[in-house]
Parts: C-alpha cells; structure tokens; sequence
C-alpha cells in the first residue's frame, strides 16, 4: 500500500532520469514499510528514512514548482550544445 502510492509518486517526480539510486532506495524502503507489521519502532524508522529520501527526490524534481535540479541541468545542457552548434557553424 505504501509502496504503490511511493511509486506513484515519484513516477509523477520523474525521479528516476534524475537520481536513479535514490529512486531505488525509496522504492525498497516503501516495501520495508509494507512489510514490517510486528516492530511498530523498527516500521517508524524506516519511514522517516523513506521521508527524507522523499523530501531530497522531491528538492530535484522539476515538477516541485520551484524549478529543481532537473531543469537546471537541462538548461545547461541546451547552453552546451547551443555552443557546440555554434562553434561547429563557425568552422572551429
């Protein structure tokens, strides 16, 4: 239960182009949460885990509102190659 909504989320994140290995690691902690059902403590600490791994994916997701991480790469990325489009059509 936890662990489809968790994925649901950060399909909509788009986390994975981003930060594959968080992804992962949020994923796997989702499904610890499903599965422990006798430590009460040991089900809370790993949720918190989950929760700040899903605060970090969030901060680097471009559907977050404030632009994240992803579009900043994005951007220099189009910079990049503008300037390779460039120097390639000045002959150099």
């Amino acid at each position: 239960m936890i662990a489809v909504q968790v994925k649901a989320e950060l399909d909509q994140l788009g986390s994975a182009a981003v930060a594959p290995g968080l992804t992962a690691l949020a994923i796997d902690l989702a499904q610890t949460v499903d599965a422990t059902t006798d430590a009460p403590s040991s089900k809370a600490v790993v949720a918190r885990e989950l929760s700040a791994v899903m605060t970090k994916l969030r901060g680097l997701s471009s559907t977050s509102g404030k632009g994240g991480a992803l579009d900043e790469i994005t951007r220099r990325r189009e910079a990049r190659l503008k300037q390779q489009a460039q120097r390639a059509a000045d002959g150099g």
